[in-house]
């Protein structure tokens, strides 16, 4: 009977439950204190006209097949080259999420005589793309570098003969702390080895013209870049920024590229006018780092806990059902905020992941640390 074989998932989900981890799908509801939506691109007039200019132009809303059969439209490949052009790299190849992106990049890439080192904490993307590799992968602690260094060296000692690829996060998505971009760098260089960037909260956000902390390491062979456009940039998809020859490669032998229907037209019509919208209006940019800076000082000043200078500020506590209750409470102020549990986040590090955007304003900022700080003293044991 089918009923028996779903009381194994049930049985699942009621553990979930028990520990705090079971996840539902919640509306938007009270003030946007969740979304990536930081430069407000999503509802913006200019990319809304955009696309609409796009629909009077005749471009499609699918793309009707595989970028190799018949999906690949003049829009796809005009973003390409304006992104390419934008963020310095040699060649820039668009999928229709951050994470396809990433699953396609490492399960493609990377060799069997190759090895692949990740920060602990990088994307659940990257960890999907290395578990479909043939390369054997590291896990190596948070934003240490020796510890990279040390997992390349050892694989050499064993009789590593490929290349290593180093894979981190520019801004890492549930702390907000940056990597050491530079010093990975130069690791990879020592080591004839490549080094990913996913930029996903950095792109639009930091750098000059909203390109990134990778900005003056393109173009360079070995320096992989992947910048998502449905964080800042407001709409959906992903450019991998990379040499001619990887891109090409990607083309011909990535499966995630080569049997997925091609973004929508539309959304490539919109990424391109989010491009021109990063160049065209920096004061989106300066009005956001004066936002950040103010959260961060609020945080401090009403919760006591230090922030992490970037627009991506984590409430720690590390229990779960508690940060599910307290969350709750806070949407019942009025406050969209998300409680993040294992394992999007290492166990017993549990939190209350508070992102700023130019949706929200200093007094909004303001009254929503007041009530977290009210409801924190109540809530805490």
């Amino acid at each position: 009977m089918i009923r028996d074989g779903l009381v194994r998932y049930e049985r699942t989900l009621a553990g979930l439950e028990r520990k705090g981890r079971r996840r539902a799908l919640l509306p938007p509801g009270g003030i946007d204190f969740t979304s990536n939506d930081y430069l407000a691109l999503a509802d913006a007039p200019r990319l809304k006209a955009a696309v609409t200019s796009a629909i009077e132009r005749g471009v499609p809303a699918g793309a009707g097949g595989s970028r190799l059969l018949r999906g690949n439209h003049p829009e796809h490949e005009a973003l390409e080259a304006e992104a390419a052009a934008y963020f310095g790299s040699e060649r820039a190849l668009y999928f229709g999420s951050g994470f396809a992106a990433n699953t396609a990049l490492f399960s493609t890439l990377p060799q069997r005589d190759d090895l692949i080192v990740h920060d602990a904490l990088v994307h659940a993307s990257v960890h999907d793309g290395i578990a479909a590799s043939k390369a054997p992968a590291v896990s190596v602690p948070h934003s240490d570098v020796d510890a990279f260094a040390d997992a390349i060296r050892d694989w050499r000692k064993a009789g590593g003969t490929g290349h290593p690829w180093i894979a981190v996060e520019s801004l890492y998505s549930m702390d907000g702390d940056r990597a050491p971009l530079v010093e990975l760098a130069e690791l990879a260089d020592r080591h004839d080895g490549f080094l990913v960037i996913d930029e996903a909260h950095a792109t639009g956000v930091f750098g000059p013209g909203g390109r990134g902390f990778a900005t003056g390491l393109e173009p360079r062979e070995n320096i992989i870049v992947v910048h998502t456009c449905g964080k800042a940039l407001g709409l959906a998809g992903a450019l991998i920024g990379a040499s001619e020859t990887l891109c090409d490669y990607l083309v011909n032998r990535a499966r995630g590229f080569i049997y997925s229907t091609a973004p929508s037209p539309l959304m490539a019509a919109g990424v391109r006018e989010a491009l021109r919208v990063l160049a065209e209006e920096p004061e989106r940019r300066e009005a956001l780092e004066a936002l950040q800076r103010f959260a961060n000082a609020e945080m401090a000043r009403a919760l006591g806990l230090e922030g992490s200078g970037s627009q991506i500020l984590p409430v720690r506590i590390g229990d779960n059902a508690l940060y599910v209750r307290i969350a709750a409470r806070m949407r019942e102020e009025g406050f969209d905020i998300r409680a993040i549990r294992p394992p999007t986040v290492p166990e017993g590090t549990a939190r209350l992941r508070v992102a700023i955007t130019l949706n929200i304003d200093r007094p909004t900022i303001a009254r929503m640390f007041a009530a977290l700080a009210a409801i924190l003293d109540e809530e805490m044991p």
